[in-house]
């Protein structure tokens, strides 16, 4: 947390707004992965990048709210790295990409992780801390799946809408615990 921590009554309702609309992004992007994810074609390249590149324009939303400005700037230039990584490793197939998301995964989560611990009187953020704990194991199951001759990028979109879902819980827990008083 940074010196200009914001109060809980301000920060939590924008948290909440953003947290809806990474829930929303991530099944809707799960559900169009899903569709596309036997091969890496035109769209399903394009969906890879999009979703680390969302995940750098959501830090900065909740940047500019809560001013968690460490553990913030370190997810954006980890998802801003993972985008281009994602792009470029497109170009060598399935297992560079699971390879490349795995690391993603591994290292945002723990940013994550950390984040969410740090927020932890906001409540709400439970949902965030074992979102944080699973990516880092999910992220090593990415990359343990990339050395396996049938890889896809199926699991991918599992992970999507299972962080969409601890979005969603976070968002639902943040708007009980601003109402009832901090």
């Amino acid at each position: 947390m940074s010196s200009h921590a914001v109060t809980a009554p301000t920060i939590a309702p924008a948290l909440r707004r953003l947290y809806f609309v990474r829930f929303g992004f991530a099944l809707v992007w799960a559900g169009l992965l899903f569709t596309t994810a036997s091969t890496l074609g035109p769209i399903s390249v394009a969906l890879l990048v999009l979703y680390p590149l969302f995940d750098v324009a959501a830090a900065l939303v909740d940047l500019r709210s809560s001013k968690d400005t460490l553990g913030l700037y370190v997810n954006i230039a980890i998802s801003g790295i993972a985008g281009i990584g994602l792009a470029i490793a497109a170009g060598s197939g399935i297992p560079a990409v699971l390879r490349v998301w795995g690391a993603w995964a591994i290292v945002s989560g723990l940013v994550q992780l950390a984040v969410g611990i740090g927020r932890r009187k906001l409540g709400g953020q439970g949902a965030m801390i074992a979102s944080g704990a699973i990516s880092t194991v999910a992220g090593t199951s990415f990359i343990l799946q990339a050395t396996q001759p049938d890889a896809s990028l199926v699991n991918l979109a599992g992970y999507a809408a299972l962080g969409g879902l601890f979005f969603l819980v976070s968002a639902i827990r943040l708007g009980r615990h601003s109402t009832d008083g901090l």
